[in-house]
C-alpha cells in the first residue's frame, strides 16, 4: 500500500514537473489560465484570470486562444457509464462527432491528482481500462482526489467547474443528475443541480435520467434559478425516451436561439448555468414500456440492496441495460452522439457571436 502511494506521488510530481517544463518550452501541455474569452464569464473575467493547476491539451489551448468553439465532455461516462471497450469507442466516437460538427472536443478528467482539460488517445485508453478503479469525482471529491494524487473521472458538477475555470461555455453530457425517487426520505439530490445554480456553463443533455424523479428535479432547478429549455419540443425529455409527461419550462428551436439565451444570461451577469435538453431522436429511442419496466425493477433491487449515494446511478443504468437486453445501452450511445451534434452547433453559434463582439470592441 505504501509503495503504491509513493508511486502515485512520484507520478504526480513527474506530471507536474513535465508541465512546468512544457510551459517554458511551449511544446506540450499548457497550464490554464483561461484566454478570457468565456462569454458566461465576460463580466467577471478577473475571477478566472490566473487560474493554475489545470492542464490544457495543446489542441484545446490553441482553440481557446483562437476563439474557436470548444465543447467540454465528462469522463464519468467512460469509467462508470458502460463496459470496456464500448466505453473507449464511444468516447472516441463522441469526440469525432464534435469535431465533425465544427467544434473542438475537451474531455475532462483528473490524472494523478492533476485536472486535465483535453485528453490524448493514451489518456482516454487509460481511463477506459481502469474503469471503476477511477474515483467518480464531484465538487465535494475534487480537493481530495487532487491532494492524494489520485485519478478521477468528472461528473456533471466537476466537469462544469473545470470547464468554467478555463473559459469553456458549453458542456455535452448524456443526462443530468437530479432528485432521486424517494428523496423526501433519503435527501438524495444530485450535486449537479446546485452546480447548475452557481457555475456558468450551459449543459446540453437528453434531459434527466428516467430513473430519477423528473417533476421534482424540474422544481429544484427552478428553485436554483436555472433556465431550462427543450430543443424542438414543448415536453422535457426523459433520457431514454423523448417524453416524460412534464412540460418543459421553455423551448428553443435552433442553436442560435440557445446561444441567444446564453448571451442574455451573460449580459445580466446571472452567474449560474442552464440546461438545454435535446430529446433522443425517435429512430434511436428505447422501447418506452420495456425500459420503464426495467427501471421499476432496478429501483426495487437498489432499494433492497441498500445502494446509496454516488453508486445509485451506475447501478441502475447497469441493471436497466441488463434487464432491457442491451436496448438502453444502444439508446444511451445514440443520445450522447446526438447531444454532441447539438452542443457543438450551439458552441459554434456562440463562438461566432463572441468573435464579432471582440472585433467590434477592438475597433472602437
Amino acid at each position: 500500500m505504501n509503495a503504491e502511494k509513493n508511486n502515485a506521488v512520484q507520478r504526480r510530481i513527474g506530471v507536474l514537473a513535465g508541465h512546468v517544463g512544457s510551459e517554458a518550452s511551449g511544446l506540450q501541455a499548457t497550464i490554464c489560465p483561461t484566454s478570457g474569452r468565456s462569454l458566461f464569464a465576460s463580466t467577471s473575467a478577473q475571477s478566472h484570470a490566473g487560474v493554475s493547476g489545470i492542464v490544457l491539451s495543446p489542441v484545446v489551448a490553441r482553440a481557446l486562444d483562437a476563439g474557436l468553439p470548444v465543447v467540454a465532455l465528462e469522463s464519468t461516462i467512460i469509467t462508470h457509464g458502460m463496459p470496456y471497450p464500448q466505453n473507449l469507442q464511444t468516447a472516441k466516437d463522441v469526440e469525432a462527432v464534435v469535431t465533425q460538427a465544427g467544434a473542438v472536443p475537451a474531455t475532462i478528467a483528473i490524472l494523478d491528482g492533476v485536472p486535465h482539460v483535453g485528453l490524448d488517445a493514451a489518456q482516454l485508453d487509460r481511463l477506459a481500462q481502469e474503469g471503476h478503479k477511477v474515483k467518480k469525482t464531484s465538487r465535494r471529491d475534487l480537493p481530495h482526489v487532487m491532494a492524494t494524487g489520485a485519478c478521477g473521472s468528472t461528473t456533471v458538477s466537476c466537469t462544469m467547474i473545470l470547464a468554467a475555470r478555463c473559459g469553456i461555455d458549453v458542456f455535452v453530457t448524456g443526462g443530468i443528475g437530479g432528485v432521486h425517487r424517494g428523496a423526501e426520505n433519503s435527501m438524495d439530490i444530485s450535486a449537479d443541480l446546485t452546480e447548475l445554480g452557481r457555475t456558468p456553463v450551459a449543459v446540453v443533455c437528453a434531459g434527466a435520467k428516467s430513473v430519477l424523479d423528473i417533476p421534482r428535479t424540474l422544481e429544484y432547478l427552478e428553485t436554483q434559478g436555472v433556465p431550462v429549455a427543450t430543443i424542438g419540443s414543448d415536453e422535457f425529455p426523459a433520457f431514454f425516451t423523448p417524453t416524460s409527461g412534464c412540460k418543459s419550462p421553455s423551448r428553443v428551436d435552433t442553436p442560435e436561439q440557445a446561444a441567444a439565451m446564453i448571451k442574455a444570461s451573460s449580459m445580466l451577469n446571472l452567474g449560474g448555468g442552464m440546461v438545454f435538453a435535446a430529446p433522443i431522436p425517435d429512430k434511436d429511442r428505447a422501447g418506452g414500456s420495456r425500459v420503464e419496466a426495467a427501471i421499476t425493477k432496478a429501483l426495487d433491487e437498489a432499494d433492497k440492496q441498500r445502494v446509496m449515494g454516488a453508486e445509485v446511478t451506475p447501478f441502475l443504468l447497469k441493471r436497466v441495460q441488463e434487464l432491457s437486453g442491451g436496448e438502453s445501452l444502444t439508446a444511451n450511445i445514440a443520445l450522447i452522439k446526438n447531444n454532441a451534434v447539438v452542443g457543438s452547433k450551439i458552441a459554434a453559434a456562440l463562438s461566432s457571436w463572441k468573435n464579432v463582439s471582440i472585433t467590434t470592441s477592438s475597433q472602437r
